[in-house]
């Protein structure tokens, strides 16, 4: 414990104001005179905006994070909104993550490879391993006195200009390829929904419907101008997981019951199975992670660290639940033949499926839009789009430039729609360095000083074994694609 500041600044504050009203923020700083270290941060933060909000420093109208200079690095203000959610809100934000149709991927992107005993014990340990990562990057939020709203903002304060843009381009590809996966899943959700299962011909093909999910998801992202704005939404893709989880689930089960004996051998070659159990370990930690924490908790109200443990926990004890259940019976149902994407193999009623895959599809269009509003945020802030969303000027913006961006995402999904392949690499290129390797090595950098040899040991031997591990999965994840790529032209109808 220690005093909250050395210098008793907040006391003489508190004492000399010429406002002698006691508010309950006042008189809850007067109270924590004593504090964590790890609480220290968030409290002169959280003192801080009292003061602001209170007459004591000027506050913008729109509580916009202004320019800092950290380390040589010129961090501008926000266009998107901040500190404006619950804790409960950014826990379903973190809960679509995790439940979005990339569920229907896991009994055969992560079973499949790893077989029973591996891949259950794999995705509780990756579980365990990934709120505690997240947990570290959480509680450097507020590091130094100052409220890191985007990941590259972290790394830049911490390491200086170059980890800046480093981070920056690990998680513009982490985002990109994650978006890529989405596209692919909502276009082959829209076609079983309205194609496969009311005609027997290929006439028309997978590309085609991914073009038709880039464009549904470029007018979604047209008229949401950013994360916070999402709310209703966030109900209606919590409705929509629901729907089709619950349907592949109870289907799923159905034909295990009814269906002979499975086969859940591994197979291939002896190289190609220690290549695909390497990529499917980039698929354990791609489940869980979002590689945009910071900028997820730049949406949470005060106090941001304790309220985002809050959202971290929901989702990793509560939110994963409905991934586990379908993820383990899709795969007991259909052992080593599980499909790539689970709705296209159940049997049932017709109606069923089609409600099943167009939630799917919708659900996709929401989750997508999570995943893309950092580059989003970027190039708003970046040309300075600001006031009403729906000003001539700010529309043309999102038409020109996220338009522009999903259609190199939607070209990129069309032309190699390998699923499971993108997210082995994108768990081992991006994941593995922002959620593991980044997550230890900046809570070392920044807490070394209180940390035990013990605790910096541990710190020490996750940077080293994720750091082989992305090397590793990388290597794994590259090769897949290009055996996929032989197998299938561009443009493949999978």
């Amino acid at each position: 414990m220690k005093p909250l500041c050395s210098d008793w600044s907040l006391g003489r504050h508190l004492a000399s104001s010429s406002d002698k009203t006691i508010t309950p923020g006042r008189r809850a700083a007067a109270d924590i005179l004593f504090v964590s270290e790890e609480e220290e941060e968030e409290a002169e933060i959280f003192i801080a905006m009292e003061m602001e909000m209170e007459g004591g420093l000027p506050l913008s109208s729109s509580g916009k994070v202004y320019n800092e200079d950290q380390l040589g690095v010129e961090i501008p203000e926000t266009a998107h909104q901040i500190s404006s959610d619950s804790w409960f809100q950014v826990s379903f934000i973190l809960t679509t993550g995790i439940n979005s149709v990339f569920v229907l991927a896991y009994s055969a992107t992560i079973m499949v490879p790893l077989g029973w005993a591996p891949g259950v014990i794999g995705l509780i340990v990756a579980a365990a391993f990934s709120l505690y990562a997240n947990s570290l990057i959480a509680k450097l939020h507020l590091h130094g006195g100052k409220r890191h709203i985007r990941y590259r903002d972290l790394a830049g304060h911490i390491y200086g200009r170059k980890a800046y843009h480093v981070t920056w381009g690990l998680q513009y590809v982490n985002l990109f390829m994650i978006n890529t996966g989405f596209i692919i899943l909502a276009g082959s959700a829209l076609k079983v929904a309205v194609y496969v299962l009311f005609h027997d011909d290929d006439t028309m093909k997978l590309p085609y419907f991914i073009a038709i999910a880039g464009f549904v998801c470029a007018m979604f992202a047209i008229g949401i101008p950013h994360l916070s704005a999402l709310r209703i939404w966030l109900g209606f893709s919590t409705f929509f997981s629901l729907i089709y989880i619950v349907i592949a689930f109870a289907l799923a089960l159905k034909d295990g019951i009814n269906a002979p004996a499975r086969d859940y051998s591994i197979s291939g070659s002896s190289t190609g199975k220690i290549f695909t159990t390497i990529g499917a370990c980039a698929n354990l930690v791609f489940a869980y992670n979002t590689g945009m924490l910071p900028e997820i908790q730049a949406t949470i109200k005060p106090p941001v660290v304790k309220n985002m443990q809050k959202a971290l926990y929901f989702q990793f004890l509560i939110g994963g639940l409905p991934m586990y259940a379908v993820t383990f019976v899709g795969y007991w149902a259909y052992g080593s033949s599980t499909p790539t994407y689970l709705l296209s193999s159940v049997s049932g009623p017709i109606w069923v499926k089609t409600m099943a895959n167009i939630a799917a599809f919708l659900q996709t269009v929401i989750s997508l839009h999570i995943f893309a509003s950092p580059m989003y945020e970027y190039m708003d802030t970046r040309f300075g789009v600001k006031g009403s969303a729906l000003k001539p000027k700010n529309l043309s913006f999102r038409i020109l430039f996220r338009g522009g961006y999903l259609t190199i995402n939607t070209l990129l999904s069309a032309m190699l729609p390998f699923l499971g392949d993108f997210e082995s690499l994108t768990g081992a290129v991006s994941t593995f360095p922002l959620t593991f390797i980044l997550g230890n090595h900046m809570y070392l950098m920044a807490k070394n000083n209180s940390l035990t040899p013990l605790q910096k040991s541990w710190h020490w031997l996750n940077v080293c074994f994720f750091g082989l591990l992305s090397l590793a999965a990388g290597i794994a994840a590259v090769r897949l694609i290009i055996v996929d790529s032989k197998t299938y032209n561009l443009f493949a109808d999978l």
